[in-house]
C-alpha cells in the first residue's frame, strides 16, 4: 500500500478521528505518537512527529526504531536519560 490514501473519517462526539489501520501500518504510528496538526483554510494536514532519538520504550523495554544499527553513544544517552526520569521520580516519592 501506498502511504496515499483517499477516505472518509468523520469526527466522533469528543471531535477524535481515527486514522485508518492500513495507513497507522504503513506509517508505522504506534499509540502514543505525536502528530503535528496544520489547517489553512479548509485543509487540515496531520504530520508524524519522531524524537531525535530513535530510541523508545515500548511496553517496558527499549526499542530502537530508525532501520540502522544503534550506536553505543546512543544507546548509553538513552539509558542515562530514562535512569535521571527514573531518579526525578523517586526522589518525589
Amino acid at each position: 500500500m501506498s502511504p496515499f490514501m483517499n477516505t472518509t473519517v468523520k469526527l466522533d462526539k469528543r471531535g477524535r478521528i481515527v486514522i485508518p489501520k492500513p495507513l497507522r501500518d504503513e506509517l508505522r504510528l504506534l499509540p502514543g505518537d505525536s502528530l503535528a496538526l496544520e489547517a489553512a483554510g479548509d485543509q487540515i494536514t496531520l504530520r508524524r512527529m519522531r524524537s531525535g532519538s530513535a530510541m523508545r520504550e515500548e511496553h517496558g523495554v527499549w526499542v530502537f526504531r530508525s532501520g540502522a544499527k544503534a550506536s553505543a553513544a546512543e544507546t548509553a544517552r538513552a539509558l542515562d536519560n530514562l535512569r535521571r526520569e527514573r531518579n526525578r521520580k523517586n526522589e518525589r516519592a
